[in-house]
């Protein structure tokens, strides 16, 4: 089994929080890439706090129990669970081939979920530090966040979670087959059991392919000391907060983490090699929440890159950054975040003709299917709109389709009008066009509507401390049929959901302005825009 495989397996299918295994640091590449990727153990839990009771064993399989399945779905993460569990409630069965022990993929285990508890984690600290002076509560002369002891508490809830996957799987009769996966034909996925016991074939009518992908580090021959520095799956491995810390990359990952690290006080600098972050995000939603991240202390580098990195490994050890532009600077963590790759190899699809991109992803039509009749493939691995509803939404329409019976013939996830946010400080949300993308497809048709405010909230805190939000509306034609809707601020997270209906749903200026105003709160000028 070649090593890419196995890290794959790990980054991505469902990577627990992990820590570094100091006596085997092995190098993964792929025939394209030299890219170096650490092979982590699991960590122990017997140290995290017993806020959350321990579910019993439960079965993870080493074999087949039948000589044929229904359904193999390769990877336990969000995609493979929604699309698995679907086609169980219709009496189907299913196995899901996993590596680890852990079920929830990325976003339990190193995205979506710890993220989000980091970034309340954040969002609290600086509420205490900077807010809540203003509404006469006092505080300690000195707020401390405690990394040491919030991350066992954090990784106990993570367990917590893989511990409710697996019970599902367990009441609705999906087996779980820990280990490694590949396509042996359109019907047979040959699994190598963790437990180091004999290969096996699962032989099934239909294999769906749930794999997800892994953030990658640049190689040392084009960075060289690059192997210092950390992925986002790295972060959430990190045993105490670092004072110094390099993030590398302006996408949604870059600017999450790094908001999360500077409101809990660490010293922060984002290189960036464009003239912003958030790429391809509305361009005054971006303009509003970089003002403010530079407002509250974090430094970013522009149109510049990372060209070399010296100094000692790990957590305490210092590592001088040297940009392209002669700048150098010390840190204690680099974190790159500069993209994901699909975790395709290994997996046996180039034996089988499965199509793959440019970029390594599975190549799917409308219905999630490959070239090859019997294998598709959902979420991360297939390149389309990396969000984890994407991957759940899109596993359970692929399984209707497949065993649902004729009424769900030509059922298939709709890509347009997704509902995304960016847990920056302030949040963003945002659904439909851009006003570039608008008048690119538009033109003049195009009008737009937009506001700048403070939130209620803020009317009690320094100025100095006052968030920023922002909303505005795209809309087109005569009807103002409302395309796009970007936002940012306080809130801005929970407001987009329903105005995510509204657009999916085809609703106009007018349908808005109809809407009686619930008052006050922010989300009430969204409904009254002139």
């Amino acid at each position: 089994m070649n090593h890419q495989l196995q890290i794959c397996m790990i980054a991505s299918y469902l990577r627990p929080p992990l820590t570094l295994l100091p006596a085997r640091n092995l190098a993964c590449r792929s025939p394209t890439s030299t890219a170096v990727h650490r092979l982590y153990r699991l960590t122990s839990s017997l140290n995290a706090p017993r806020k959350y009771s321990t579910m019993p064993p439960l079965p993870i399989f080493n074999k087949p129990t039948t000589d044929h399945y229904d359904y193999v779905v390769i990877g336990g993460g969000s995609g493979g669970s929604g699309t698995s569990r679907r086609a169980a409630s219709y009496g189907k069965k299913v196995a899901v081939v996993e590596m680890t022990p852990h079920l929830g993929g990325t976003c339990v285990n190193v995205g979506c979920v710890p993220k989000k508890i980091m970034w309340h984690a954040s969002d609290l600290f600086e509420k205490t530090t900077k807010q809540l002076a203003g509404y006469h509560i006092t505080t300690p002369p000195e707020a401390n966040f405690s990394w040491e002891t919030f991350k066992p508490q954090r990784d106990a809830y993570i367990r917590k979670l893989n511990g409710i996957y697996h019970s599902n799987f367990n009441k609705e009769g999906i087996e779980f087959h820990e280990g490694r996966a590949s396509l042996v034909s359109p019907t047979q996925v040959r699994v190598e059991p963790a437990d180091g016991s004999e290969p096996y074939i699962l032989n099934t009518s239909q294999i769906c392919i749930a794999a997800g992908g892994f953030p990658i580090i640049p190689n040392e021959e084009t960075i060289p000391g690059a192997s210092l520095g950390i992925t986002s799956d790295g972060f959430f491995e990190l045993e105490k907060q670092p004072k110094r810390v390099c993030v590398v990359g302006g996408g949604y990952i870059g600017v999450e983490l790094a908001g999360v690290l500077n409101g809990l006080g660490s010293q922060v600098r984002m290189v960036i090699r464009g003239k912003r972050i958030l790429r391809g995000f509305e361009a005054d939603i971006v303009n509003v929440v970089e003002g403010w991240m530079v407002k509250s202390g974090l430094t970013i580098s522009k149109e510049a890159k990372v060209v070399k990195v010296e100094g000692q490994a790990g957590e305490d050890g210092e590592k001088t950054v040297t940009l392209d532009n002669g700048e150098s600077f010390v840190v204690d963590t680099i974190l790159w975040a500069i993209g994901r790759k699909p975790c395709t190899e290994g997996l046996g699809l180039e034996k089988l003709g499965v199509n793959l991109d440019e970029k390594g992803n599975i190549v799917v039509d409308n219905f999630q299917q490959t070239n090859v009749p019997g294998i598709t493939a959902i979420g991360d691995i297939q390149g389309k709109a990396l969000l984890t509803p994407v991957a759940i939404a899109a596993g359970r329409r692929l399984s209707n389709r497949l065993f649902g019976g004729p009424q769900y013939a030509q059922e298939k996830l709709d890509y347009d009008n997704i509902p995304s946010v960016v847990f920056s400080h302030p949040p963003i949300g945002t659904v439909g066009l851009t006003e570039e993308q608008a008048r690119e497809k538009y033109g003049d048709k195009v009008k737009i509507y937009k506001s700048s405010f403070r939130s209620l909230y803020f009317s009690m805190i320094d100025e100095e401390h006052k968030e920023p939000t922002f909303y505005k509306l795209v809309c087109v034609g005569s009807e103002e049929r409302v395309i796009g809707v970007h936002i940012c601020g306080a809130g801005s997270d929970e407001v987009l959901q329903g105005f995510g209906v509204a657009v999916k749903m085809g609703a106009t200026k007018k349908d808005l302005d109809d809407t009686v105003a619930i008052h006050p709160t922010s989300a009430e000028e969204l409904v009254t825009l002139r």
